[in-house]
């Protein structure tokens, strides 16, 4: 934990990807991070996903017509690490801000396998965390496979200790608290514009209900961006589909801004609109609350609850050599590798 929290000038990304082209989208990226820090940020928040897209038509088609979709997403992701990352760091290094972004992320190991991944980069252009959504939720299973314990981490960068979470993880209650109880005191949310979502639920709402109760739980500072739908991608995913364009451009569907420890916004959040929201950011005001209610420390009893995560990482293979040195087949195992280190 650090002697003086530090202040910072965060900022909070409210931008459409250039819809299923990665290159594009990575250069709009480095475009806004650099304009971020000449207004004077130092940690950068994308939406979720925005390299270089969300599935929309997983809400508005059936299976059958949106694979193809999912082909031209899966071509439009990207590979972790890869080149589309190092000039992610790269800006983030030349800019000298932390950056937190949403990207589609390839698996390594199967063409079926895509990843709704969040990127945490340094300000010195260090890759820090690959974090990869729990749980897709609701129509999203169609496209992501979920990811794993490993990556709830709270990293400690320039502007403090830093966590993340994409979309609805926010409503994960023992996910926020894992987060929360490695010291986390700065949470970047970040999330994309629903308009498919139930006629009764609004969005902005939502998201705003969400990064409250995360901030004033945790008596932390978040900072949430949200994604907006271009009219580039309306004319793509809609078509000729006048019902699905009228669903795309439905109001209240993004929120983006910036909340304290007490819950309320820091600043004006934004709606609907691209932009970049800007606020000030001093951890020292999450001392004071944390007095009255400090959930990992003294307003918690441990002797009553407790949370345990399994933080290894899942791989679909596990190969075990045979303590007596020899193969499956009976030949001699290879010299080089020892039970020990392939365990």
């Amino acid at each position: 934990m650090m002697d003086i929290p530090p202040r910072f000038t965060a900022a909070a990304v409210q931008a459409s990807p250039v819809y299923l082209d990665a290159a594009a989208t990575v250069d709009k990226a480095v475009s806004l991070i650099h304009e971020a820090a000449g207004s004077g940020a130092r940690l950068v928040v994308f939406p979720e996903v925005f390299v270089s897209g969300y599935p929309y038509w997983n809400w508005t088609m059936n299976p059958v017509q949106g694979s193809p979709w999912y082909e031209r997403l899966y071509r439009s992701s990207i590979d972790v690490p890869g080149p589309h990352v190092d000039t992610l760091c790269a800006a983030a290094r030349q800019a000298g801000v932390v950056v937190v972004i949403g990207v589609n992320e390839r698996g390594a190991h199967s063409l079926g396998v895509l990843y709704n991944t969040l990127l945490t980069i340094g300000s010195d252009g260090e890759l820090l965390g690959v974090h990869r959504k729990l749980v897709p939720t609701w129509a999203e299973k169609l496209t992501w496979t979920g990811g794993d314990g490993s990556s709830l981490k709270v990293h400690q960068t320039a502007v403090g200790p830093l966590g993340v979470l994409a979309c609805g993880e926010n409503t994960n209650t023992l996910a926020r608290f894992t987060l929360l109880a490695q010291g986390e005191l700065v949470h970047a949310a970040s999330y994309i514009a629903l308009p498919v979502a139930p006629a009764d639920y609004d969005m902005a709402d939502a998201i705003a209900v969400r990064t409250a109760a995360h901030s004033f739980e945790g008596k932390v500072f978040s900072v949430v961006a949200c994604s907006t739908i271009s009219p580039e991608m309306a004319d793509l995913i809609a078509g000729d589909d006048a019902e699905t364009r009228k669903t795309l451009a439905r109001p209240r569907s993004a929120l983006s801004g910036i909340f304290g420890p007490d819950g309320r916004p820091v600043t004006e959040p934004l709606v609907d609109d691209e932009g970049i929201v800007y606020a000030d950011i001093d951890l020292a005001k999450c001392i004071q609350p944390k007095q009255m209610h400090d959930i990992v420390g003294h307003y918690n009893r441990f002797d009553i609850f407790r949370l345990q995560v399994d933080n290894r990482p899942r791989t679909p293979l596990a190969l075990t050599v045979d303590p007596s040195g020899a193969r499956a087949d009976g030949t001699p195992a290879d010299t080089t590798t020892t039970p020990k280190e392939e365990a």
